[in-house]
């Protein structure tokens, strides 16, 4: 299947897809935390990246991911949510991507495999990226850094 196809299946699927993340991060114990996120806006937040991931992959830029992934990471900062748990989440999200791809997909011309694997590797970067940007919003997030960046913007403007 090329790449193209690939994305417009995940797509038809987001729903399911964000669904059955929501229960992968319910049943582990390394996200107990995620009790405090409302199960709506974990399904809301897995189904945008699973609906949109054509528009994440090759038409956003790099602005628009730390943009969105930074205001997720300081929301999760707000709700209390440890970071570690953040980015083992978004680790699931990632691999629930692959178990479904592994599953629903079974390549038949050597030119799907190359393309397949670009796809893949578009996909890791992806998440590799948003869990980067997510990292700096919810650090951003911390008082400590909001006063540190408070004094260095003054202390340039002087």
């Amino acid at each position: 299947m090329l790449p193209y196809k690939l994305l417009r299946l995940i797509e038809t699927h987001s729903d399911t897809l964000a669904a059955r993340l929501v229960d992968k991060v319910r049943e582990s114990e390394s996200a107990r935390s995620f009790i405090q996120v409302p199960p709506e806006e974990l399904k809301d937040r897995a189904a945008e990246i699973y609906q949109h991931l054509y528009d994440w992959l090759l038409v956003k830029t790099d602005a628009d991911l730390r943009r969105r992934y930074g205001h997720i990471g300081a929301r999760r900062y707000n709700q209390r949510v440890p970071l570690a748990d953040v980015v083992w989440v978004m680790m699931l999200a990632k691999q629930n991507l692959w178990e479904f791809l592994n599953f629903e997909v079974v390549p038949e011309r050597p030119a799907e495999v190359y393309g397949e694997l670009d796809l893949l590797q578009l996909i890791g970067s992806f998440f590799d990226r948003a869990i980067h940007y997510a990292v700096e919003g919810y650090e951003q997030a911390r008082p400590e850094k909001r006063c540190d960046r408070i004094q260095s913007a003054a202390s340039q403007a002087a």
